[in-house]
């Protein structure tokens, strides 16, 4: 028991220390991706994602970026986005760019892997874009596309966050605007809302998985054959983790990092990076979103493009010497907390933290229906028995609209309340 005990302790303190290591990158992320979501005009842009060329691919490859890190909001809103004509290729466009070209996966990657993972996963998300544009209409025909539409439109819609902002203001005017920085703050807590639990269970698999020796990685990965033979193993074997794992997003930069620790190849790891979008879960999503056909076939779709990218990454950075000669070890990774300046912009971020939540704590009251913090100076209302509620999008406050009421114990009626 005491060695079970031991076991246990060794991993939450290692999964304590991965997170301490990239907290700042984190909230950083994270705040630049809440500023760049309340403050960039997003309107007249998706109203442009309905063709299939250069230029509409190019609008929702941007949007993407532009948006929040989380693969579950990602594919909610492209599936929006799809419902009300984008094409498919811009749809999942946008999906590829929101998981792979953001501000906190390049932050948290540079930190954990260094700034040649960074580069590859930027670069890999845009020729990921580039093969599934190329690649669609071998999967997905013009007619299935329609059908997914028609499907995707009779689905219901799901719970999808209203991300806040004001699109009259100017950049000027923002930056001295405590309603702009409430956006700013409402979207900065609507994002850890929808991932903490990505990131915890990322970062405790990362902790506990760290305690296996590299022998572990071995079976799983062939490490000793030609590097063709390796790089091809290990792109296939990669995805193949990630989907089995359930974790996605920045979720998974901690897992990748002990895996390259491991011993898995360059490719391998950047495919595990990239196969965020094909975890079961969000695989069920797509079938419920756009029926079997189209969710299997658009699954193998980006299956088949992250294994391509992984590979076409792989040989431009070893043509170019990019790819790290020295892989970190246990130590490394799992840094123990010191005073240097990884502890001064951890106690930076915490205070980044804290103001922004602050200002949702101050501003803001709780949709009761899904949880979510919203602006009550901007929220959608809803007027029920002289009492005003208010939610973060249309979808909660009809779900709220539709309960019935239950009688409180001195017989009046009370609306059902979901907190």
């Amino acid at each position: 028991m005491t060695e079970v005990l031991n076991t246990i302790g060794e991993g939450l303190k290692q999964s304590f220390l991965m997170a301490y290591a990239v907290w700042w990158a984190l909230v950083l992320g994270f705040a630049i991706s809440a500023i760049v979501q309340a403050w960039v005009p997003r309107e007249r842009i998706e109203r442009s994602l309905s063709g299939e060329g250069f230029r509409p691919i190019a609008i929702a490859t941007g949007l993407g970026a532009a948006s929040s890190s989380c693969s579950y909001a990602a594919i909610a809103i492209a599936k929006s986005l799809f419902q009300k004509g984008a094409s498919a290729v811009t749809a999942l466009a946008f999906q590829f760019a929101s998981t792979n070209l953001v501000w906190e996966l390049g932050l948290v990657l540079w930190v954990l892997l260094g700034w040649q993972f960074t580069l590859a996963e930027y670069i890999g998300g845009v020729v990921m874009i580039v093969l599934m544009a190329a690649m669609l209409r071998l999967f997905v025909s013009p007619r299935l596309e329609e059908y997914a539409r028609k499907h995707a439109q009779d689905a219901d819609s799901g719970h999808q966050h209203h991300m806040a902002g004001e699109e009259s203001m100017t950049w000027r005017q923002r930056i001295g605007s405590s309603s702009a920085w409430s956006d700013v703050a409402h979207n900065f807590r609507g994002d850890w809302q929808m991932l903490w639990k990505e990131i915890t269970i990322g970062f405790l698999l990362a902790g506990f998985i760290g305690l296996l020796g590299d022998d572990f990685f071995n079976v799983l990965f062939i490490t000793d054959a030609p590097p063709l033979v390796t790089a091809i193993e290990n792109v296939i074997v990669g995805p193949i983790i990630a989907v089995l794992s359930f974790v996605c997003s920045v979720g998974n930069i901690p897992l990748a990092a002990v895996l390259w620790s491991g011993g898995i190849s360059f490719a391998g790891v950047m495919a595990f990076i990239f196969a965020d979008l094909i975890v079961l879960p969000i695989i069920a999503a797509y079938r419920k979103y756009y029926g079997t056909k189209f969710a299997l076939r658009i699954t193998a779709l980006m299956f088949v493009t992250m294994v391509i990218a992984a590979l076409i990454v792989d040989v431009l950075f070893s043509g170019l010497g990019l790819i790290p000669d020295v892989r970190p070890t246990r130590s490394e990774i799992f840094e123990s907390v010191q005073l240097d300046y990884k502890l001064v912009l951890n106690i930076l971020g915490l205070f980044i933290f804290a103001a922004l939540f602050y200002l949702t704590a101050s501003r803001g009251v709780t949709d009761p229906v899904c949880g979510m913090k919203v602006d009550r100076s901007k929220a959608l209302q809803l007027e029920r028995d002289g009492e005003t509620f208010y939610f973060c999008s249309e979808h909660c406050r009809s779900k709220f609209g539709a309960q019935p009421v239950e009688t409180g114990g001195g017989g009046a009626e009370m609306p059902l309340r979901h907190y």
